[in-house]
């Protein structure tokens, strides 16, 4: 298997973890937390910042001392937005699920501080629909650059059943801007219904990165650099939770210039 697919680890509890020092990289960190009702998950951001995303489910949260009550509306992540709370460094938070519950926490590191505990409701999210044809996808912005953050862009993207995304392919691994930013990149991927499975791809021009991959429900796909475009087959949908983080909060992106007549066609 490749060493870019993580699986999940368990049914329950801490399923997923990845940090900077796993992955082989300096900013991105990504956790998923699976929890069954009146069972807590909690953590201290020290240096870092944090998105908390209720992928599904219900949980009581609190961050930065305020009690956020119970978020969370939706049972799947094909239905609906989703809600979530942004943490700041140098801020303690839990979640206790009140229903079964799927909780990402993003994380990238705090540069400035200062910033306040935010929620972010469903109806303060953005979405666009990006492609045409069978490279149509269902965008949700969930931490943007337009959005106060210091390093990390959170995103969610629904692929239907048979379509690419990610695609025509694109990299951002070059410090170049304003045409190219460098960013880390997780996907955390999700199918309707779960038994589907999809591909993913992660190569770079000169192919010294080259790994395909099959993937499945509740797989974590790393991207340190390269292009990465993924596609979901015949009959299953497919959701994906994207953290970037890198040296600069902007993402500017490059096509693989041979694909790139796809835009114009």
């Amino acid at each position: 298997m490749s060493h870019l697919r993580i699986r999940p680890k368990d049914k329950s509890g801490r399923v997923t973890h990845v940090t900077p020092e796993s992955a082989g990289w300096t900013h991105v960190g990504f956790d998923l937390h699976r929890l069954k009702p009146g069972e807590t998950v909690s953590a201290k951001t020290g240096d870092r910042e944090a998105c908390l995303v209720f992928v599904t489910g219900k949980g009581i949260a609190t961050a930065g001392g305020a009690d956020l009550g119970e978020l969370g509306q939706r049972m799947s992540p094909f239905e609906g937005k989703p809600w979530s709370v942004y943490v700041p460094q140098g801020s303690n938070w839990s979640v206790t699920a009140t229903t079964d519950l799927e909780l990402a926490v993003c994380t990238a590191p705090g540069l400035n501080g200062g910033l306040p505990v935010r929620l972010i409701r469903p109806d303060d999210l953005g979405q666009e629909i990006r492609g045409k044809g069978s490279n149509t996808r269902h965008v949700t912005n969930i931490l943007p650059e337009n959005e106060p953050a210091d390093s990390l862009l959170v995103v969610e993207v629904i692929t239907p059943a048979g379509n690419t995304s990610s695609y025509p392919p694109h990299k951002h691994d070059q410090d170049d801007l304003p045409r190219e930013s460098y960013l880390e990149e997780t996907y955390y991927h999700r199918f309707n219904p779960p038994q589907g499975f999809g591909f993913q791809r992660v190569y770079t021009d000169d192919r010294s990165l080259d790994e395909a991959m099959a993937i499945e429900d509740g797989d974590v796909v790393l991207v340190p650099k390269g292009y990465h475009p993924c596609a979901t087959c015949h009959g299953y949908d497919l959701y994906y939770l994207n953290v970037m983080a890198g040296p600069k909060r902007t993402w500017k992106f490059h096509n693989a210039a041979e694909h790139e007549w796809l835009l114009k066609s």
